[in-house]
C-alpha cells in the first residue's frame, strides 16, 4: 500500500511519542543530565522551536549533526502521547509564500472541543486566548520526507512549531524523557559512507533506524491538517 501524501509516522507506544530537535553542547549536556530541557540557562524560550517525529528528517535537517554549529547535538524527546495530540489540537497550518517566508494558512485552525482532554489542552487554549491566537499558535508544516540517506521522497513529513508562549509548558509538563542520539546519527553516517550498499534492514538490526509507524489521529485533526479531505463540504 502506498504511503499517504500527508501522514504522521513516529516511534511511539501507548503512553509516549518520540520527537527530535538539535541543540548546542551546553543545552544538550545539561538537558540529558538533569532530564529537563531548560536545565541550561542558555536554553531560551523567546523563539519558536520546531520538533519532528521523523528520524530521517532530523538527520536531513541536522546533516547527521554536522551541518550547523550550535545544533551539533541531536536529542530524542519522549513526549506524553496525549500532549502531542493536544499540540495538534491547537495547531494552524503554515505554508511558504512567494518570498520564501512562512505564513499561516487562512482558516486552518485545528482547535476543536475534545471529550475528556487532559489539562495540557486547557493550558494551550489559555495561552491562545491571552494574545488572540497569534504568537501562541502551534504551527504545523508538511515537508518532503527523507530517507536515511537524505534522499527526498514524494510524500510529506510533519514538523510542529512550538511557540514561545507555551514552550515552558511543553518543557515542564509534556516531555518525560530526554536521550542524546548524536552518536547514533554519526555512526549511521559513518556506516553509510563506508558501506554504500548497506540495507535498511541491517541498520535497523544495529539499532540505528528506529521503528516508525503511522500515528493515527482523530478524523477532525486529519481534516484540519489536510491529511484527508472533508467530505461534508
Amino acid at each position: 500500500m502506498a504511503t499517504p501524501f500527508r501522514q504522521v509516522r513516529a516511534n511511539y507506544d501507548d503512553e509516549t511519542i518520540t520527537v527530535y530537535q538539535a541543540y548546542n553542547h551546553a543545552i544538550a549536556s545539561a538537558a540529558v543530565a538533569e532530564q529537563k530541557l531548560n536545565a541550561s540557562p542558555k536554553f531560551l524560550t523567546t523563539r519558536m522551536t520546531w520538533i519532528k517525529p521523523s528520524w530521517a528528517w532530523m538527520l536531513y535537517r541536522a546533516g547527521y549533526s554536522y551541518k550547523d554549529r550550535g545544533q551539533e547535538r541531536i536529542l530524542a524527546l519522549k513526549m506524553k502521547r496525549e500532549a502531542f495530540i493536544n499540540l495538534l489540537e491547537c495547531a494552524v497550518l503554515t505554508t511558504h509564500d512567494k518570498g520564501g517566508t512562512m505564513a499561516k494558512m487562512e482558516g486552518e485552525s485545528s482547535s476543536a472541543p475534545s471529550d475528556g482532554t487532559p489539562d495540557n489542552t486547557s493550558m494551550l487554549a489559555h495561552h491562545t486566548a491571552v494574545d488572540g491566537g497569534k504568537s501562541s499558535d502551534v504551527k504545523v508544516q508538511w515537508d518532503p520526507e527523507r530517507t536515511i540517506r537524505l534522499h527526498k521522497l514524494e510524500y510529506r513529513s510533519i514538523q510542529i512549531g512550538i511557540p514561545r508562549a507555551i514552550i515552558s509548558d511543553w518543557v515542564e509538563h509534556m516531555i518525560v524523557k530526554i536521550e542524546d542520539v548524536t552518536d547514533k546519527a554519526r555512526k549511521l553516517k559513518q556506516i553509510l559512507d563506508d558501506r554504500p550498499d548497506v540495507t535498511d534492514e541491517e541498520l535497523i538490526q544495529l539499532g540505528l533506524i528506529p521503528t516508525e509507524k503511522p500515528f493515527e489521529l482523530p478524523e477532525r485533526l486529519q481534516i484540519s491538517l489536510r491529511m484527508v479531505r472533508d467530505h461534508t463540504k
